[in-house]
């Protein structure tokens, strides 16, 4: 799925994120925070695979531990994220490795929160916490 080679400098991380689409390959770049504890639903995080720890894959927090969410396709319809876990989708629905495969994701898993895509030049941005009005949290925990 993806290969990934990373730089290090002061707390961001530099990836080469490879993905192979068929006859051909495209390469983005992404700049990663590493050192921050602190994320929010809507955000882009990287995260090491539930299924092949050798993985890591980028997916958008949706709900945080607490957090009922209403699922696309896993075994529950509806899921209350357990403590020390976040529920994670790509956005790219139906077609996306994600929490609706393998369920909350750890926090221990987590690796960085991604910020900007670097390359290629013509998607260079800085990544917005966004959601699709329709996969937010059907109830959140009061704190």
């Amino acid at each position: 799925m993806f290969k990934h080679n990373m730089m290090r400098d002061s707390g961001f991380k530099y990836v080469n994120l490879f993905a192979k689409v068929p006859s051909s390959l495209v390469v983005h770049i992404l700049l990663l925070m590493l050192w921050s504890v602190f994320f929010m639903i809507k955000e882009m995080l990287i995260v090491v695979s539930p299924r092949n720890p050798e993985q890591k894959i980028i997916k958008r927090v949706i709900a945080l531990e607490g957090d009922i969410i209403k699922t696309i396709g896993y075994k529950k319809k509806y899921v209350k994220v357990p403590h020390g876990h976040i529920w994670v989708e790509g956005d790219h629905h139906g077609h996306s490795f994600d929490s609706n495969a393998f369920g909350p994701v750890s926090l221990g898993l987590l690796h960085a929160r991604a910020t900007h895509i670097l390359w290629p030049p013509q998607r260079w941005q800085k990544l917005q916490p966004m959601l699709p009005p329709e996969r937010k949290p059907l109830q959140r925990e009061q704190e």
